[in-house]
């Protein structure tokens, strides 16, 4: 394990599920200590959420995101006590960027839970329920994309964008439910393989959310946010920070500007042995080996794929 440059990286917003973590919960009282810190915070049981849901809940964006980043440290910090690592550089993908930043001790886990809360509120309350879409394209450049929504917002008067570059031929786009419906159609029509809705309530990082933006500037403004101990790869430009009020800079434009993920996996997996995901699902290390073949990757959504990774930094000693 010594010398080998392992890079951290935290899912956001999507991979939530009911039951996510609980064949960790059985084995690690971290899990479950975890989600009782967050629920001191914000004042109802987030692990009886996991647990029993309904979706309809678990889904709420409000809710989904302190649930997210409570997973992603709580399998962060089980990793942490199995193996001695120190992380060359931390990201997470969208809401995984608090994660990150609470890694890297910029955040403390409290003020991040807070914050995250707040920051799914906003977004939430910037755009009527029903009337803000996501929607994932599959096979076409991302020039493609941007021309074809920049085209279909002109014929709608409505806001339609390319959102997450996710991975060379896999870009989300958003925007009012009308115009990524239309957008989808015109994606399809142009060559894209598939263009499949998302089941999210809020058309993140679309220009629909600077209201939200403008908002959590204000309450970014009293959170107590230190230099990073470990590098932290922002989404908005895909650079690391060390000065607190550029990286409250860079939160408050994540909300309203496209997650640069491909640029980001480029930049993290220059140099590095291994690309290890924590928290629930497996959505980033998909991407990661579409991005860079040659890294290795891991994501640690439960305990026979935390076993394969620790199996694999035994044998590497």
């Amino acid at each position: 394990m010594d010398g080998m440059n392992v890079v951290v990286v935290f899912p956001g917003q999507g991979s939530q599920s009911i039951g996510m973590l609980s064949d960790y919960a059985e084995t690690w009282p971290q899990i479950e200590e975890t989600f009782q810190q967050a629920s001191d915070v914000l004042g109802y049981n987030c692990w009886d959420i996991v647990c029993n849901g309904p979706v309809e809940k678990i889904n709420k964006t409000e809710i989904t995101q302190p649930l997210v980043l409570a997973a992603d440290i709580a399998v962060m910090r089980v990793m942490a006590q199995q193996c001695m690592l120190l992380p060359m550089v931390f990201a997470g993908h969208s809401l995984g960027e608090y994660a990150a930043l609470v890694a890297a001790e910029s955040l403390t886990f409290e003020d991040a839970i807070q914050l995250v809360s707040k920051r799914g509120q906003l977004m939430q309350a910037a755009v009527p329920e029903g009337e803000g879409a996501m929607a994932a394209i599959i096979g076409l450049n991302d020039d493609a994309v941007i021309q074809i929504c920049a085209q279909v917002s002109k014929d709608v008067g409505e806001p339609v964008e390319a959102v997450n570059f996710n991975s060379p031929g896999q870009v989300v786009i958003a925007g009012t439910t009308s115009a990524v419906t239309k957008a989808m159609e015109a994606l399809k029509e142009e060559g894209a393989k598939r263009a499949l809705p998302l089941p999210v309530s809020v058309p993140s990082h679309s220009s629909l959310m600077k209201p939200a933006a403008d908002e959590l500037a204000v309450y970014l403004k009293d959170v107590n946010i230190k230099t990073p101990k470990v590098q932290v790869i922002h989404n908005v430009d895909a650079k690391s920070h060390d000065d607190p009020d550029a990286i409250r800079e860079a939160l408050v434009k994540q909300l309203y500007n496209p997650v640069q993920w491909t640029h980001t996996v480029q930049i993290i997996t220059d140099g590095a042995d291994v690309v290890v995901e924590c928290g629930p699902g497996k959505v980033l290390g998909g991407l990661t080996r579409r991005i860079n073949k040659e890294v290795a990757s891991y994501s640690l959504d439960s305990m026979a794929a935390m076993q394969k990774f620790l199996d694999s930094m035994s044998v590497e000693d």
